[in-house]
């Protein structure tokens, strides 16, 4: 059975604010959840006008309170840039106030340049090299069995995943025997070797059995062409935020209204390898060779276009696919 959830970097479109953008947000979630999606996850990004999601603890909170059973998680939080022990306690507050639905993903990365991230490590030098010792001190501060536990003491601890773009983040997760979440929608070419890497060295820890995931984006039209059309947004989008332009998405008539370089076009169809983009019937086609391919039948979808009802109407004909 395929499982569907939503990884949420709050795109902001160009003419909405930050307090719209979030606004929206909410809206979504509680949208999804009628849907049938099992989770919500919020990514963290930082010195950015488009990406209105820094802090994914925050908005993991707000959205369980608006909603009953939707789980909600990070994708990720920053670890190397803060103390394993506070975000031990931050998700710990979380599964107390929502149990048996905060699932916690960690990642690597610095969050931006090397300014951002000194600021966001209060000037410390670069961790990112401790990133596995960050997290074995974040499992052993949320499991039971740990000499130091953060608190509140729950009954259980949220789930936890680390977030990898190949075979070593893979083989860290499985030898800690935390959970995966490989990034297709970042780096598509290493998803089979991830996902299989993580199965082969698995063992029981944190968790007793493997738990991976996938993330990627997915825009799924009425039809192949419409799908086509909804998507300039968000392909102009992502060509920005490489340049590290405005990372606002703008809409269809801008985007349409661009001026292409060889070199765009070029590395648009290389980015168009980190997402689905179709009608109904090539989105489920391609969703599930990829599962077949990673042997993964857990996907969160990322879809960041500029129409916000169009964003709905992708998000229900996704689920409308696999119910």
């Amino acid at each position: 059975m395929m499982k569907l959830g939503v990884l949420d970097q709050m795109a902001q479109p160009k003419g909405m604010t930050a307090e719209e953008t979030a606004a929206r947000t909410m809206e979504m979630a509680q949208y999804v959840e009628e849907l049938g999606y099992e989770r919500y996850w919020f990514a963290e990004h930082h010195a950015t006008k488009g990406l209105a999601s820094s802090s994914p603890e925050i908005m993991m909170a707000a959205v369980a309170a608006k909603t009953v059973k939707l789980k909600v998680g990070s994708g990720g939080i920053l670890l190397p840039q803060y103390s394993a022990y506070k975000i031990a306690t931050q998700l710990s507050q979380l599964q107390a106030l929502f149990p048996g639905r905060i699932e916690a993903g960690v990642g690597r990365s610095p969050g931006g340049n090397e300014t951002i991230r000194s600021l966001l490590a209060d000037g410390k030098q670069d961790q990112l090299a401790d990133y596995p010792d960050k997290l074995r001190d974040l499992i052993t501060f949320l499991s039971k069995e740990g000499k130091v536990r953060a608190a509140p003491r729950t009954e259980d601890a949220p789930n936890l995943f680390s977030l990898g773009l190949g075979e070593n983040s893979a083989k860290l997760a499985a030898e800690l025997g935390i959970g995966y979440v490989y990034g297709h929608f970042i780096k598509p070419n290493r998803g089979k070797e991830a996902h299989q890497t993580y199965r082969a060295h698995f063992r029981p820890g944190y968790l007793d059995h493997p738990d991976t995931r996938s993330a990627i984006f997915v825009i799924c039209g009425e039809t192949d062409e419409q799908a086509e059309e909804l998507a300039i947004s968000q392909d102009v989008w992502l060509l920005n935020v490489e340049k590290g332009l405005d990372s606002r998405v703008p809409s269809i008539e801008e985007a349409k209204a661009k001026i292409w370089r060889v070199k765009e076009i070029e590395q648009i169809r290389e980015n168009r390898k980190r997402m689905i983009i179709g009608g109904p019937g090539k989105v489920k086609n391609e969703l599930l060779h990829l599962s077949e391919r990673y042997q993964c039948n857990d996907w969160l979808i990322l879809t960041n276009i500029y129409d916000f009802h169009e964003k709905q109407q992708s998000y229900r004909r996704i689920m409308e696919l696999f119910s």
